[in-house]
């Protein structure tokens, strides 16, 4: 009988070590979809930069917090134009990382720039002004003049205006549309599984038409909808990029905008579409306008 107490009693204790033991180690749960991906503060080897802890950190401080208005507007936080950023960076390290923070660094140092590796105000209006000056339209608008109406614009198909939708371009600028379309949807099987991505909900607008719809919505800010437009050079179209739930493909709503920044469509673009002559109005993931003609 003393035997099996002493036995009883190991047994007892060993099996209290296990619960301890057990009760002390992280649950795991399965791999979501939200799982899969890896979080922003996630960091790859190759992500890792020696000496640019400091900047990642400053980074991390200011992606989500930073006010200020880039565009006019007051924002908070720089987390929407991340993916431009990475583009004319070059770089698909993660905005808190050191590998973005040296790649930024280098961006700076080639335009004269302190290369300090911290995504500030000025680093981004600097980028701003290089983005900007690829539109046409925009150097066009500097001289202090408004371009006028072609003198030809062309229907395109319906099925490629949104919701069947009517719009129109300029001849050239439709045709390198349409290759850029076609070369989208062969690349990335996700564009072409929805038949919305990459049509276009406004194209030429008239600018008697397009004055008195600001005028209307008396929205005329130069931001979300300007005097002089560049809609009305035939050259500028607002294609289908998605919308955060709750929101339109042109809403310019801070939520929805991040949401847009994150699909396919518009990473897509960001990485081919100045192969086909196409630039970005940065502050509108939707707006792109050619560039292989003068306004």
């Amino acid at each position: 009988m003393r035997f099996l107490g002493a036995s009883g009693a190991a047994i007892v204790l060993l099996l209290l070590l296990f619960l301890r033991v057990t009760s002390c180690s992280p649950a795991r749960t399965p791999a979501g979809p939200a799982q899969q991906a890896a979080p922003l503060g996630a960091v790859s080897a190759e992500c890792l930069s020696s000496g640019w802890t400091k900047a990642a950190q400053a980074n991390a401080g200011s992606l989500r917090t930073l006010a200020w208005a880039p565009f006019g507007r007051q924002e908070t936080g720089w987390e929407i134009y991340v993916p431009l950023i990475q583009s004319e960076i070059r770089t698909d390290c993660a905005a808190d990382s050191e590998g973005f923070a040296a790649a930024l660094a280098g961006w700076q140092e080639a335009r004269g720039l302190d290369a300090d590796g911290v995504l500030s105000e000025p680093v981004f209006l600097a980028m701003k002004s290089a983005l900007q000056g690829r539109r046409e339209f925009v150097r066009f608008t500097s001289l202090g003049v408004c371009p006028d109406t072609p003198d030809l614009i062309t229907a395109a198909k319906i099925e490629e205006g949104y919701g069947g939708k009517q719009v129109w371009l300029r001849p050239r600028a439709l045709d390198a549309y349409r290759r850029m379309v076609a070369a989208a949807r062969a690349d990335v099987p996700e564009i072409a599984a929805d038949p919305r991505n990459l049509t276009i909900f406004s194209g030429y607008r008239s600018p008697a038409a397009d004055a008195a719809r600001c005028q209307a919505e008396g929205n005329c800010d130069g931001i979300v909808r300007a005097r002089c437009s560049a809609h009305r050079t035939g050259l500028a179209a607002d294609i289908y990029v998605g919308q955060a739930p709750g929101f339109g493909p042109d809403s310019s709503a801070d939520e929805n905008r991040l949401f847009m920044t994150r699909t396919a469509t518009y990473r897509w673009l960001l990485a081919n579409a100045s192969r086909f002559g196409f630039v970005n109005y940065p502050f509108e993931p939707w707006h792109w306008e050619w560039t292989g003609e003068a306004p």
